[in-house]
């Protein structure tokens, strides 16, 4: 029998996409959880929630009251905390899961790029790559290179940063997806002479790697964290669907 009620913990194109599909099938109910964490989040098919849980406990009984028979955690690769707390949460309420991740980015011929564990490393590694820097780790991550006065920075996200941040900052608000030519344009613009970036894999954002490659830039990757052991993963919707048994049709 098809799951009855699918939650899925979405923020991702991934999340919309599963949702779309999931919505349309007959004799599914899909919810999506939204952290809330973006003002203005793209149209989501079924149901929709919004806001947090209560941690790994307040999510199990969620699963519980509301009769879950599926979880999907499809949030963002570094989304580390919900996605530890999804697999407690399940766990506790016996209720399946698995992860939808997208593959990560894969270095290409010519890159030169420099993988590290944290932002901090990142930190650490810039001075010795360049002055001005195109940052795209998020609104949340400027407070790692808050310390680096001496250099000026790009720094590029959905929604304005939080501070604490470099003292030379200027703050791009924008959306994916991007194209190579404009983000070549980008950072010939702002004479850019390294690009810091977390591994968030996909097509949406992946022209800066492009663009950086065709100028010969330098790149900082910060890695995925690992998922939680015994976590079950897949890459794409039509992974999730074929272990929910609804690829067929």
């Amino acid at each position: 029998m098809s799951p009855r009620h699918i939650l899925i913990l979405g923020g991702t194109t991934e999340a919309r996409e599963l949702a779309a599909v999931l919505a349309a099938r007959p004799g599914v109910r899909v919810t999506t959880s939204l952290a809330g964490r973006v003002s203005r989040p793209g149209a989501v098919d079924g149901d929709v929630r919004i806001g947090g849980f209560g941690g790994a406990e307040g999510l199990a009984d969620w699963l519980r009251a509301e009769h879950v028979d599926f979880l999907v955690d499809a949030t963002h690769p570094f989304a580390e905390s919900i996605t530890a707390n999804a697999a407690r949460a399940a766990r506790s309420a016996v209720v399946p899961a698995l992860v939808l991740r997208r593959p990560g980015w894969h270095p290409g011929p010519g890159d030169r790029r420099h993988d590290v564990a944290s932002l901090d490393e990142a930190a650490a590694l810039l001075p010795s790559l360049g002055r001005r820097v195109f940052l795209t780790t998020g609104r949340l991550g400027l407070a790692a290179f808050a310390h680096l006065s001496d250099l000026h920075f790009v720094a590029r996200s959905v929604e304005p940063p939080e501070p604490p941040m470099p003292a030379h900052t200027e703050v791009l608000l924008a959306r994916g997806p991007f194209t190579p030519s404009g983000e070549s344009a980008l950072l010939r613009d702002h004479r850019i002479d390294v690009l810091v970036t977390k591994d968030s894999g996909g097509t949406a954002t992946s022209a800066k790697l492009t663009a950086a490659r065709s100028l010969a830039l330098p790149v900082v990757v910060v890695r995925r964290p690992p998922l939680p052991e015994g976590v079950d993963a897949v890459r794409d919707v039509a992974g999730v669907l074929e272990r929910l048994g609804l690829s067929g049709g």
